[in-house]
């Protein structure tokens, strides 16, 4: 029951900031701050040590994104914001792997572990995994969303069912065929 509650409290704050009301953004971060910060940080559980962007700084700046001034998004319910929670994560943790990958931030020279010398490193793998998202969403944009969702804030897969509108049946196949698609395109590239 308290769970009914949230969701229409967010639903409530949500529907506020679209009316402009300028304190309605000050009372939903209470309301998801936990709940982003767990996704976050189930998305970042394998990064290397020492990343500059931590979970807590993903959700600020996703946030920020969300709700900040100047924005004109607008959000039909908490689940269309969880949605674009996940969509801002991605776009955040790909923004960072270019921006480290830029000859001012040092480039492609990296400190070389002797023991992983072969590996890719992570920022090469999310580079390509967001190429390869960027093909999965023109082929099938729903199968991308369930991406977002499940890989980049974490969803369950009855969570994403729920945030996408489909049966958790669905979102099984749905996973199943987007996994294996992006295992082959991002081997290929």
């Amino acid at each position: 029951m308290v769970m009914l509650v949230a969701m229409s409290e967010v639903t409530r704050i949500l529907s506020a900031i679209e009316a402009g009301d300028p304190h309605a953004a000050e009372q939903l971060l209470p309301l998801i701050y936990d709940e982003l910060r767990k996704l976050a940080a189930q998305q970042m559980a394998h990064d290397r040590p020492g990343e500059t962007l931590n979970p807590t700084g993903l959700v600020h700046e996703a946030y920020l994104r969300l709700v900040g001034d100047g924005n004109e998004r607008r959000y039909q319910d908490r689940r269309h914001f969880f949605a674009a929670a996940a969509a801002a994560m991605r776009h955040i943790r790909i923004d960072q792997a270019r921006r480290k990958k830029t000859q001012k931030h040092g480039g492609n020279v990296q400190r070389l572990d002797l023991d992983n010398v072969a590996a890719p490193t992570p920022d090469d793998e999310l580079l390509a995994l967001d190429e390869a998202m960027t093909h999965l969403a023109a082929l099938d944009a729903r199968k991308a969303q369930l991406v977002e969702l499940r890989f980049f804030a974490g969803l369950t897969n009855d969570q994403a069912a729920a945030v996408l509108g489909i049966s958790p049946t669905t979102a099984d196949r749905d996973w199943a065929f987007a996994r294996a698609w992006l295992r082959d395109a991002v081997r290929g590239s």
